[in-house]
């Protein structure tokens, strides 16, 4: 073998090595765009715990050119794997705090079980990668960058529905504010869609479209204020419903004391209670609206000394504020249930021997899409939840539209923990515009993900429900982000993480129905899922050898 040989082979080694650690790369800068994990600032663009909307295209623009350089189609669906595999892990690594520093799964096991989870959902990605490359070559540049961002959004929503679906960090969450005022259309995916779109046109688009993408790119991704400019030029399509004054509660308890007898359930009962009963009788609460986040109280209400009910139920009796208050239900005999209360003023009190709880109960959520080992044991891994502290339970799932809770004029409809992540699901009770919420609540315990981008992350998942649907989002979680979310997707007010404390704001309830609420709630992800379909049957026709033979 020559030297010039060898050296010629060294370079094509090296080079390959190069493209799988760009890969990697742009897999973690995809992450990071969702919410700037570090705290290092470069005002307007990198800001701890906000999108980038930028390094999200960039990342996307660099796997493109990696699979157009790709040899073959395995080869485009390998660099597809890592890359999103290296993107997955560095979205949701912190399942391993709650595996491992919570649950007490061993610490390799517990990095081992997160890799796997983000290379199985990282299979969507290669698939659809595959399926590009092998149109690729028989298609024009025009063309291939519609298939790429097609093939790119079927694979985003495959991800979010199979298998009980965990569509966390899905590309348009890092868009939210570059392209946000998309959403009342297309909702998060179509948002996503167009943001594959632009990325994939800077690479592969013919003459001047691809400088005209790459100056809508720019001027979208680095020009901060072009996303708001445009979203605040466009109809609205919900009206005013009255406001309504709301206090939020975070109780700021580690989940490793959460359910401990000595520490954790005495400090939430009376902080709770205590908050609960002040609340109650203060008069600039008058017609509002107290909220306790996921299972603030961590017994069941009949483990819990009768007294406790019938004492916080008198104070909102009496008072002047209805309360929604998380809380787990059920017994062994019927199956148990994560559930929201609520309580509103007036009525009676409770007759002797009539248990308080449920005399003052009258209103209950139940969660409807139930989080997979936590909540329930998928079939074949009760071995799995058996190695930790605190293993998965058989919860009940509630029904998907259960009616909202009533209240001051509102219809306030709660969602708890990540059933925020689900737009479709949020958008069944919308169905009916007359019955529609006015306001939306999620009630969350990020506790399990410690002081993370897990709370930030959440924060930007229930911004893009609020732009979807319309609706203000108010979020009281056990330790952040307890926060009140406007329609148009806008915090107004927000707690520190890790801290107890309450916020007191005021909402505003908004009614009528955007687009994207219209169709979703009646037909779900199906007609984005039929447009990128007929793209595809398109482009299957088109690349016919056929049809391509009778070409002039």
């Amino acid at each position: 073998m020559t030297a010039d040989l060898r050296a010629g082979r060294a370079r094509e080694k090296g080079a390959a090595w190069a493209v799988w650690l760009l890969l990697l790369l742009a897999g973690a800068w995809h992450a990071a765009a969702l919410a700037w994990p570090f705290a290092v600032a470069l005002e307007p663009w990198l800001r701890p715990g906000e999108p980038v909307a930028g390094l999200h295209g960039l990342s996307l623009a660099v796997l493109v050119a990696a699979l157009v350089r790709a040899p073959s189609a395995g080869a485009a669906a390998a660099r597809a794997g890592v890359y999103a595999t290296a993107w997955l892990v560095a979205t949701f690594w912190w399942l391993f705090i709650s595996l491992h520093t919570v649950g007490g799964v061993a610490a390799p096991l517990s990095a081992f079980a997160v890799g796997a989870l983000a290379a199985f959902l990282a299979l969507y990605y290669a698939l659809a990668a595959a399926l590009w490359w092998h149109w690729l070559r028989r298609l024009g540049r025009g063309a291939a960058v519609w298939v790429f961002a097609a093939c790119w959004t079927l694979a985003e929503v495959a991800r979010g529905v199979l298998w009980t679906g965990f569509p966390w960090g899905v590309g348009g969450y890092a868009q939210i504010d570059a392209l946000g005022w998309l959403a009342p259309w297309v909702g998060v995916y179509g948002v996503g869609a167009v943001a594959a779109l632009l990325a994939a046109a800077v690479v592969l688009a013919p003459g001047v479209w691809r400088w005209a993408a790459l100056g809508v790119a720019l001027g979208l991704w680095l020009v901060p204020a072009a996303g708001p400019w445009l979203a605040a030029r466009l109809p609205e399509h919900t009206q005013s419903a009255g406001t309504l004054p709301v206090r939020l509660l975070q109780g700021a308890i580690a989940q490793d004391v959460k359910f401990d007898a000595e520490a954790g359930i005495p400090l939430a009962l009376r902080w709770y209670g205590q908050q609960i009963v002040q609340a109650s009788a203060d008069p600039a609460l008058a017609g509002g609206l107290v909220v306790a986040p996921e299972t603030a109280i961590p017994l069941l209400p009949q483990d819990i000394d009768p007294d406790y009910w019938r004492a916080l139920g008198a104070a909102v009796r009496t008072g002047h504020a209805a309360v929604l208050l998380g809380v787990p239900l059920g017994g062994f005999a019927d199956g148990y249930a994560n559930s929201v209360v609520g309580w509103v003023p007036g009525g009676p009190a409770p007759e002797p021997g009539v248990d308080p709880f449920t005399h003052h109960s009258r209103y209950r959520y139940d969660k409807h899409h139930l989080v997979p080992f936590g909540e329930f044991v998928p079939p074949g891994f009760r071995w799995f939840t058996e190695l930790m502290f605190n293993p998965g339970g058989y919860f009940e799932r509630g029904p998907l539209v259960q009616p909202p809770f009533v209240w001051a004029g509102q219809r306030i409809a709660p969602n708890i923990c990540y059933e925020d992540l689900f737009g479709e699901e949020l958008a069944a009770g919308f169905r009916d515009p007359v019955q529609a919420p006015t306001v939306l609540v999620n009630v969350s315990n990020i506790a399990w993900f410690g002081d993370t981008v897990a709370i930030d992350q959440h924060r930007h998942i229930s911004r893009m429900r609020a732009l979807e649907l319309g609706r203000p989002m108010v979020r009281a979680t056990n330790t952040g982000s307890t926060a009140v979310i406007d329609h148009r997707g806008r915090v107004q007010a927000e707690l520190p993480r890790w801290q107890r404390g309450v916020l007191d704001a005021t909402v505003e309830g908004r009614r009528g129905l955007t687009p994207y609420a219209a169709w979703a709630s009646r037909w779900g992800h199906a007609p984005l899922v039929a447009g990128c379909l007929l793209v595809l049957v398109w482009a299957a026709w088109a690349a016919s050898p056929r049809r391509r033979s009778r070409a002039p």
